[in-house]
């Protein structure tokens, strides 16, 4: 069982967020203001006006973070257009980018201090630091049984996978948007289909798994190709995983007339499959996960994800803490505000210092979406400053 659903009964305490958002349009939340939070166990009671001074990552409207996300570096080796710019991008200089060592001790403490229970490595690319082994076995040295899993564009995969096995490395999510070279590299900028299909071989074969593909869908470009991925995928035992195209665009083209819904993707792919809910649940997976059926067979077959940020949004259950590849803690994926970790390590900070600083961050994190209301297609959003792969996913 992969670590989204080892503990599919755990869940955050959290308040409600108000009405599914459409795609056209979201719901206001009343100025309410926050309610009188739960507290995590093993914290302290917590004061009114602060965050808890121990136990693990709790915010304001009673969610636990315990899955955490770390990027270990901005640069890519491709160009999604959904992600970033065609080019002008500038990249952080080394000396802002966590170190190996740093890494190892940013996610020591937040296993040990505050509770993490996964960790997702992720970019830009992972697999452009040439030190990524070193990095995933310093981390399994200091905890031998956390789920550590990679999101990776596999480009270079097929001279790694082992290493990354051997070192540590649990299992992957490959973005893979298309099967067709022509559309893969007008999404990606880059002509490199067979290097990715190469990668995911070696993961195969070295035993990483399971393999999820993450597909993110455009309108007029990859829509098409949603049957044929889901029977690719299940044909080679991958778990696909659709995700709504999300505002975090490096060209700011992104409108919500251009997303593809949650519920269209699984109209479309129940022309030609059969769709059961996951019996395990959701939990705080940020994918809802079906069974897939081909017509007349009662075997499942694989298993589908589908992310809606936009149309479905699943804020209230959201556990997820990042650590960009400069050591800045963001509670939100669309934040405007990130707490700087590193700067307080490379001040000398101890162990229970970084974890306050975490704590603190983590307390202010919003009700949704980067502010306190739902919704990324409302008219208020304002999207952040960092592209996806500045920020990690």
């Amino acid at each position: 069982m992969d670590a989204e659903h080892a503990n599919p009964t755990r869940r955050p305490v959290a308040v409600a967020l108000g009405a599914t958002v459409t795609a056209s349009g979201a719901t206001a939340l009343p100025a309410t203001g926050a309610p009188a939070p739960a507290t995590a166990p093993g914290a302290t009671a917590v004061a009114s006006t602060g965050a808890p001074q121990s136990g693990g990552l709790l915010d304001r409207f009673g969610r636990v973070a315990t899955d955490l996300r770390v990027s270990v570096i901005d640069k890519c080796n491709l160009r999604c257009t959904y992600c970033m710019p065609a080019d002008g991008m500038p990249w952080l200089p080394q000396t802002q980018l966590m170190s190996t060592d740093e890494i190892r001790r940013i996610v020591r403490v937040a296993v040990q201090s505050l509770g993490a229970e996964e960790l997702r490595i992720t970019g830009g690319e992972p697999l452009v630091r040439k030190d990524l082994e070193f990095i995933i076995a310093g981390i399994r040295e200091d905890n031998p049984d956390l789920p550590i899993s990679m999101t990776t564009n596999a480009v270079g995969l097929d001279r790694r996978a082992q290493a990354l096995k051997d070192a540590g490395l649990t299992r992957l999510n490959v973005s893979l948007d298309t099967l067709h070279p022509e559309t893969f590299a007008e999404l990606t900028r880059r002509p490199h289909l067979d290097k990715v299909l190469a990668g995911l071989q070696a993961a195969r074969a070295a035993g990483l798994g399971p393999i999820k593909i993450n597909a993110v869908l455009l309108r007029g470009i990859n829509d098409t190709e949603i049957v044929s991925l889901v029977d690719w995928a299940v044909t080679n035992g991958f778990e696909m995983r659709f995700i709504e195209d999300m505002p975090l665009d490096g060209d700011r083209s992104w409108t919500a007339t251009n997303v593809i819904a949650a519920r269209d993707i699984r109209s479309e792919i129940e022309t030609a499959f059969s769709l059961t809910p996951d019996p395990r649940g959701r939990g705080a997976a940020p994918a809802e996960r079906w069974e897939v059926r081909r017509p007349g067979e009662t075997a499942v077959a694989g298993h589908i994800g589908i992310i809606s940020s936009v149309t479905e949004p699943f804020c209230a259950a959201c556990t997820r803490t990042r650590v960009t590849a400069d050591g800045k803690v963001r509670s939100c994926l669309f934040s405007h505000e990130e707490t700087d970790l590193l700067s307080t390590l490379r001040a000398g900070a101890d162990d229970e210092g970084l974890a306050q600083v975490w704590r603190d961050a983590m307390w202010a994190k919003p009700r949704a979406h980067g502010s306190d209301r739902v919704g990324l297609a409302r008219a208020d959003f304002v999207q952040p400053e960092r592209t996806m792969s500045a920020i990690g996913g």
